[in-house]
């Protein structure tokens, strides 16, 4: 049984499935499903769509030059059948398969490398460009506060205690959680989640 590559994403066309095309000059092209045929007939490129093999070896997202791959290449040389030999084949074939998962994956990590610190990166110059969309303390809510007596440091921590209760708000959204609220007198309040941080009162 052979397993022809679509012409235009380069995906397993097996026998009977798909559509093929005879070109008037007496070419043939297999394509696995409609997506494809209408891509061609659209002459369309396939290095320009990314969800084609073509593009994805264009962009070295995959394995390009290996000795695995040559494995694959289309031969029209007829041989006599020897069980002995199809057997041999076979074997090979399933070797040939796991060495070139194994490649891929090598590949694939070391192409990832370094890709976590790079979106760490990025977001931490996100957060720093736009520092000024962070939720603060309103002017009449610190004017409050410093009139209470409190100094730079209490309106610091207040700011960050605003931050942290509205990553608790999205965290706890649509959902039913709760926290509790302990007086030193043993007396116990339910107090939604997020909308204040537990505390002890004296």
């Amino acid at each position: 049984m052979r397993v022809d590559p679509c012409f235009f994403c380069g995906r397993p066309s097996y026998p009977s499935k798909g559509i093929t095309f005879n070109r008037n000059d007496g070419r043939s092209f297999r394509f696995c499903r409609s997506k494809c045929h209408a891509n061609f007939k659209l002459k369309r490129n396939p290095r320009k769509l990314k969800w084609t093999k073509a593009f994805r070896k264009a962009a070295g997202k995959e394995l390009t030059v290996d000795s695995t791959l040559a494995f694959g290449a289309r031969r029209n040389i007829p041989i006599r059948y020897d069980r002995d030999l199809v057997q041999k084949t076979l074997k090979a074939m399933e070797r040939v398969s796991e060495i070139r998962a194994r490649r891929e994956r090598v590949f694939y990590k070391n192409r990832m490398k370094g890709n976590k610190a790079r979106e760490l990166a990025r977001a931490r110059r996100l957060v720093a460009e736009n520092e000024h969309l962070l939720p603060r303390l309103r002017g009449s809510e610190k004017k409050r506060m410093v009139e209470m007596g409190a100094d730079e440091e209490d309106l610091e921590l207040e700011e960050a205690r605003l931050r942290d209760g509205k990553k608790a708000v999205s965290r706890a959204f649509g959902g039913e959680q709760k926290r509790l609220k302990v007086r030193i007198d043993d007396d116990v309040e339910d107090m939604e989640a997020g909308v204040e941080d537990m505390d002890v009162e004296e």
